[in-house]
């Protein structure tokens, strides 16, 4: 049989071939890396209950601040395990699955916290000095995640033929899931982002005219997830929020925005690139929108005039006359 690390590259192979993205690749080959160090690593000796012995240990496990794994973070290191073994399968390394029923535990959809206020917003998009190169490109991605919602490794994802400056849209390739779509920006995303385009990114790019990616550093590389997410971090500082912000703050509050505002719930659906809409509905809940209320004043129906007379139930036309006149309890036999 081959080494562990020989099937463990086999199996990144096999998920590449699947057209799996790259931290889909990082995060099922760690997790089943650390769960064969864990179980010994021979693939053919691990049965249906070192799987759950495993598991029962990542219950258990408190990470360095006192906290256990989420329920999400055990999902995926689940998952991990069953779709290793289930190209075990496939490749005949093994016969018999012993994940195949073992279940990922039931994912509780938390209601979104730290959303921004319109002023917390605005405190933090006025934070980058625009006197600065630095600061106008900070400017535009803060504007751009506020005004569409993307995902930071997203808009670290974009290219310059992405952003449609005169038709107000960005294009988002291989979001997650490997999907595409488009997402209309604000006429302030807009602006922002046409300065720098036109002004600050020519600059920048000096030394490396060939990158093509849209926002890049002081050198002309690519900019990353970690600084971008520094840079956030500093301007919800400066803004004094008091509130943990990251970039997936600001796509909790875009959503929120639109659906507090009447924004229809799939058209939000659409622009997140969730797949499915109960994970857009969560918002309904984070911002406590009663579907009762909603239903009532937007339902057509329910806009409609009162029934005349002869529209209304009446027992009386449809029960005999004598039926209807008698008391209850005097029923004759």
């Amino acid at each position: 049989m081959a080494s562990v690390n020989d099937i463990l590259f086999s199996f990144r192979e096999h998920l590449k071939v699947l057209n799996r993205s790259p931290a889909t690749l990082k995060s099922y080959a760690e997790n089943t890396k650390f769960f064969l160090d864990t179980t010994g690593g021979d693939v053919r000796a691990i049965t249906r209950k070192t799987i759950e012995n495993y598991i029962a240990t990542l219950y258990e496990h408190r990470t360095g601040e006192g906290k256990p794994y989420s329920a999400g973070t055990i999902s995926v290191k689940i998952r991990s395990i069953k779709r290793f073994f289930e190209y075990l399968e496939k490749a005949n390394i093994v016969f018999i699955n012993p994940a195949e029923f073992i279940r990922e535990p039931k994912k509780v959809r938390g209601i979104p916290k730290n959303i921004l206020t319109p002023a917390e917003a605005r405190a933090i998009l006025d934070q980058p000095n625009l006197g600065t190169l630095s600061g106008i490109r900070d400017r535009a991605i803060l504007e751009l995640f506020y005004s569409t919602g993307i995902r930071l490794e997203e808009l670290c994802s974009l290219t310059i033929y992405d952003a449609d400056l005169q038709g107000g849209l960005v294009r988002i390739n291989n979001g997650k899931g490997k999907k595409d779509r488009v997402v209309p920006m604000g006429k302030h995303a807009v602006r922002f982002l046409r300065e720098y385009v036109t002004k600050v990114r020519p600059q920048l790019t000096k030394k490396n005219r060939t990158e093509r990616r849209l926002f890049i550093d002081r050198t002309g590389k690519p900019l990353s997830k970690k600084m971008v997410s520094l840079n956030i971090k500093a301007c919800s500082r400066g803004a004094n929020t008091g509130k943990h912000v990251t970039a997936h703050t600001f796509r909790h509050t875009f959503a929120s925005g639109l659906i507090k505002n009447g924004a229809d719930i799939v058209a939000v659906q659409k622009m997140l690139g969730h797949a499915v809409l109960k994970a857009t509905e969560v918002y309904l809940r984070a911002l406590g929108i009663d579907l009762k209320a909603a239903h009532k004043k937007s339902h057509p129906r329910e806009k409609e005039k009162e029934e005349s007379a002869s529209a209304k139930p009446a027992l009386e036309r449809i029960m005999p006359h004598d039926e209807h006149r008698a008391k209850p309890g005097r029923d004759k036999h």
